[in-house]
């Protein structure tokens, strides 16, 4: 199983010039690549392969005697980074699905660069350092370890100055069989902006609205840039102040979803979910700052790869199922029920309805549902199934954990 270890390393003021050395020629390389590709399909209908593109690189190396104080490896997993881009281009094309578009030119005035190294790199968790070809050993904080085999590692830097190192292994293991679900170990997550995330068990986990909270400062630095002259110091030591505060933002929702993802996981053998269109809720130009601030996406996200890595059965529900109007007791489907009533009664059953509760309840039901229809027709549990259907009456009684 490949897994993915993210460590902080603090390279001295040598080793930052040769690593920006190295992220500037990848990504001359990436521009070059590309701009080849386009000349040669518009000049001669042709479309070269990474092959070509790497033949051709031995001749710009002789021309641009700068680039070969970069690893050669990473300007060669630049143009192979180009050519897994236009075959996902053209496969979202064959699926009609273009958000992403075709591939662009990297900028150099965009902070956040990096560079991959796939081999001859070296990682010594005693002195508590890595090795870089043509860099060195770098000081890295090692807040874990891990076992395996490293297959390769990519350097990140960011827009406020930091350094990071990625590096993917192979741990031997195989992917968890996962467990035929029961009602009882198994949870429906509704998810909102007043409230995080409910559960079908009643629980419910309030939205810290990190964003929100700090709107008030971000103006303040925002307009504290706004007065610095462009090009000055003074300028530069604003924006890294307005940097830190939004990478701070950042790292605080990214530890609030991380942790409540793995505690689902733990919990439970079967999660369902509702699919959302986050990217067309956006375009609400009333909600799209709190839509935002809660990133459902990458919390979604979260759920996926770490139901794959403990075994547990995630479902998502199809978007357009009123799991917020209908009765999850009778089944009575109150079409006048606006986004402003949080709470309703049910005028057949005369049940009290939190609008969250009930809405995490339909999601459980229609997702289960999916999954025994899953079971009969593949006869295995599926991991991930969008689905549109009826709904079934239920009460279920159990807590979570």
């Amino acid at each position: 199983m490949l897994k993915t270890y993210r460590y902080r390393i603090r390279p001295n003021s040598s080793q930052q010039a040769d690593i920006r050395k190295n992220m500037d020629a990848c990504r001359f390389i990436y521009n070059w690549a590309l701009e080849t590709k386009k000349v040669a399909y518009e000049t001669n209908g042709t479309s070269l392969s990474w092959y070509d593109l790497n033949k051709e690189l031995r001749k710009l190396k002789l021309e641009q005697q700068w680039l070969k104080t970069a690893y050669s490896q990473s300007l060669q997993q630049s143009i192979k980074r180009l050519d897994l881009a236009f075959k996902a281009f053209f496969r979202r094309v064959k699926n009609c699905v273009v958000e992403l578009g075709y591939p662009k030119f990297r900028s150099g005035r965009y902070h956040r660069q990096s560079f991959d190294v796939p081999q001859f790199f070296k990682i010594d968790f005693e002195e508590r350092r890595v090795y870089l070809p043509k860099i060195g050993w770098i000081r890295t904080i090692f807040h874990r370890r891990f076992t395996g085999t490293a297959k390769m590692c990519t350097i990140v830097s960011t827009n406020t100055g930091k350094y990071f190192i990625s590096i993917v292994i192979e741990d031997g293991k195989i992917t968890p069989r996962k467990k035929r679900l029961t009602k009882k170990k198994s949870v429906g997550i509704d998810v909102g902006l007043k409230t995080y995330a409910t559960l079908s068990t009643g629980q419910k986990f309030e939205n810290p609205q990190y964003l929100q909270r700090s709107l008030k400062r971000l103006q303040c630095l925002h307009r504290r840039m706004s007065r610095k002259q462009k090009g000055s110091r003074n300028r530069e030591k604003a924006r890294l102040k307005l940097a830190k505060r939004y990478e701070k933002i950042s790292d605080q929702r990214r530890d609030f979803q991380q942790k409540l993802s793995t505690n689902l996981i733990l919990e439970n053998q079967g999660i369902f979910v509702e699919s959302l269109n986050v990217s067309g809720m956006r375009k609400n130009r009333r909600l799209s700052r709190a839509i935002s601030d809660v990133a459902w996406s990458s919390f979604f996200d979260m759920l996926r790869y770490k139901a794959e890595l403990y075994g547990v059965t995630l479902i998502e529900v199809g978007m357009f199922e009123p799991t917020s109007k209908l009765c999850h007791k009778c089944g009575f489907k109150n079409v006048e029920l606006r986004l402003s009533d949080r709470e309703w009664t049910c005028p057949e059953c005369l049940t009290a309805h939190d609008r969250d509760i009930n809405a995490a309840f339909n999601v459980k039901e229609v997702g289960f549902r999916t999954y025994l229809a899953s079971l009969e027709q593949r006869k295995e549990p599926v991991e991930l199934l969008t689905v549109v259907g009826a709904m079934k009456q239920e009460t279920p009684s159990f807590k979570l954990g």
